[in-house]
């Protein structure tokens, strides 16, 4: 329990919808952290979540909805869905009438979400976690002119929906995405900034592990890691040039890769990047707690190469297991890394120094030892439990505001109070409809491009799964008596 902890959500009712709850990712991590931090503390939280085959780590001692949604695969990350449409009043159903909605890194689900929420009457106040920069992705995975496409109408509808009255709080984790939401027409005025905790005992340099020193570097290799998804937007043509350059040099070191993909096709294209300096690396595969946090500890120095992190979970796990960290000075890692005191920041273009300055740190255990203590004593202090408590204490303002408002709403009679009510459920079929349209012009053609490499597999996959889309369609349909 914690002690700062607002007194007046307990009790309260929070709908939680995030776009991914399970696989091993900072969306998963982050939100996971933050479900269990408000059960621990006495509020009830319903999670709406894609369906997750394998197993979360969030305890659930008093039974509170969990709706799991239908869905496809993403081809490039088969761990995280597009949620088909889907209906606000079949959540409630199944969860309950919520005090409060928080959307984690909304995309699929929390795009629908909003768009309904958008048509109701006088709806529960709603917070926002921007966690997941698709419009950085869009244009790293889609050939042009499709990726401009994309950023286009993900811009016109993050503007648009973020803009409604119903929303009180915009979490933002960096000024890279601040900058973003300025630029999609998003209120400034209710964005604030939210960064992420770490497990500062999970990971610590304690968990250093020399008989897996031994495995990967046998004749003593200083060890570099890296550690995420393994996928395109990853920056792994990046990384792949610099150990190839470090390799070129006559470096004496091991590059361990850890992470994965489901999809094996996206995860050989990665690995055929290190082809020629295959002997110099290693992929491990996923990891996670206390195996991920014996990897972490067991290297000498982190290597960060991807420019699409709106904050960089990975970095702050790394500092915290005290390794040094070389990053492209872009996004959320630029916020964390202390220049020339945690580690480097190298201009995101710029291999040579990003090389140079990782060469520096493999010659000089001396440095290693000192931005690994700088490294550590930052990362203690930034705490999940800190983190938390500021979203507890913006849900418990966002609460006493909407309270506030009721007192000043004015009553209206039987007769208006139901015109209200058929209005508005026109209004939300209408959105249904434009969710269906939606799917036509923007998730299909991201599917069917993702899945160009495997046709077969697309069909196979998305058969099965037209029955929950005819099902909502036909639920829709029969709202507004057709």
């Amino acid at each position: 329990m914690d002690q700062n902890f607002p007194q007046d959500l307990k009790g309260r009712k929070i709908l939680l919808a995030t776009e991914s709850l399970g696989p091993i990712n900072g969306v998963s991590r982050t939100t996971g952290s933050l479900i269990q931090y408000l059960r621990d503390n006495g509020a009830q939280v319903a999670v709406v979540a894609p369906k997750f085959a394998g197993p979360t780590t969030v305890t659930n001692a008093r039974n509170d909805p969990e709706v799991r949604l239908d869905g496809y695969p993403l081809p490039y990350n088969p761990d995280l869905t597009v949620a088909y449409p889907l209906r606000l009043d079949t959540i409630y159903s199944k969860s309950f009438h919520p005090d409060l909605i928080y959307l984690a890194s909304p995309a699929s689900v929390g795009f629908q979400l909003l768009l309904q929420i958008r048509q109701m009457g006088s709806p529960p106040p709603v917070m926002l976690n921007f966690q997941t920069d698709l419009s950085a992705y869009s244009e790293i995975i889609f050939p042009k002119p499709m990726d401009q496409y994309a950023v286009w109408l993900l811009a016109l509808v993050q503007g648009f929906l973020f803009s409604h009255s119903a929303v009180h709080t915009i979490f933002y984790p960096s000024g890279m995405v601040r900058e973003y939401l300025e630029k999609a027409g998003a209120p400034m005025s209710k964005t604030f900034h939210l960064g992420r905790g770490v497990d500062t005992a999970l990971f610590r340099p304690e968990a250093r592990d020399m008989n897996f020193r031994k495995t990967i570097a046998p004749h003593g290799e200083i060890i570099l890691l890296c550690v995420g998804r393994i996928a395109p937007e990853k920056g792994f043509g990046f990384l792949a040039e610099v150990v190839q350059r470090l390799d070129a040099a006559g470096s004496h070191f091991k590059m361990v890769i850890t992470g994965g993909n489901q999809n094996p096709a996206v995860e050989e294209d990665v690995q055929k990047l290190f082809k020629s300096v295959e002997h110099r690396v290693v992929f491990t595969g996923f990891r996670k707690g206390a195996a991920l946090a014996c990897v972490y500890a067991s290297a000498d120095l982190f290597l960060h190469c991807s420019i699409t992190e709106t904050f960089g979970l990975v970095v702050l796990e790394a500092m915290a297991s005290g390794l040094p960290v070389v990053a492209r000075d872009q996004g959320g890692p630029s916020e964390i890394v202390v220049d020339e005191k945690s580690g480097h920041l190298i201009r995101p273009d710029d291999v040579r120094n990003f090389v140079a300055k990782t060469q520096r740190l493999i010659q000089s255990s001396e440095l290693r030892r000192q931005m690994s203590q700088t490294a550590r004593s930052i990362a203690l202090n930034t705490t999940w439990q800190k983190i938390n408590n500021k979203v507890a204490l913006k849900i418990s303002e966002a609460l006493a505001a909407a309270e506030a408002a009721k007192k000043n709403r004015p009553i209206r009679n039987w007769i208006a109070a139901r015109l209200r009510s058929i209005i508005i459920a026109i209004r939300i079929n209408m959105a249904i409809g434009l969710t269906y349209f939606m799917w036509g012009i923007a998730v299909l053609p991201l599917l069917i491009h993702g899945s160009s490499r495997f046709p077969d597999r697309f069909v196979a996959a998305m058969l099965p799964n037209l029955q929950p889309i005819g099902n909502s369609l036909s639920h829709t349909l029969r709202t507004v008596g057709l």
